[in-house]
């Protein structure tokens, strides 16, 4: 099988498995306290979606509105510290046990980058193919290749 099915087959089997983690803890803790606790995840995760992944939803709407405008779709990056925890915030909302641990996980992991960051960690590496150098790291290199602008020339000339 290839991991498109085992995708597939994951995501089908998901409410059986959200099924049965639910009727183990309903067992050992109560129903009303697994209920309580799926019903404040789900408020949890309102929150995280209304307001931490209010901004990045924002950014996402913004660029695809660009790009339908220009013709072309923008990239976009889903795996900074605002896509992660949109992504914790939605599968805190599906009802689920199994989906409430990876949520959190990921918030998690939001928080640890963002403090990280604060703490004067290094910087978080950047994914769209731009590399951030120091000034005295590099220097300009002529390509004779590509026709000279009109600013070029000037400063060549002094």
């Amino acid at each position: 099988m290839n991991v498109a099915k085992w995708l597939l087959l994951a995501l089908l089997m998901l409410p059986l498995a959200e099924l049965t983690v639910f009727i183990a803890v309903a067992a050992a803790y109560g129903f009303l306290t697994a209920l309580g606790w799926q019903l404040a995840a789900i408020c949890a995760g309102v929150l995280v979606l209304r307001y931490a992944g209010g901004n990045h939803i924002a950014r996402v709407r913004l660029a695809m509105n660009q790009g339908l405008e220009h013709g072309r779709l923008t990239a976009l990056s889903a795996d900074g510290i605002g896509g992660l925890m949109l992504f914790g915030g939605i599968l805190l909302v599906i009802p689920g046990f199994i989906t409430d641990f990876i949520g959190l996980t990921l918030l998690l992991l939001a928080l640890w980058r963002t403090l990280h960051g604060a703490l004067g960690g290094a910087p978080p590496a950047r994914t769209d193919g731009v590399v951030e150098l120091e000034p005295e790291q590099w220097h300009r290199v002529d390509d004779p290749a590509l026709p000279r602008r009109e600013s070029d020339r000037d400063e060549h000339a002094h």
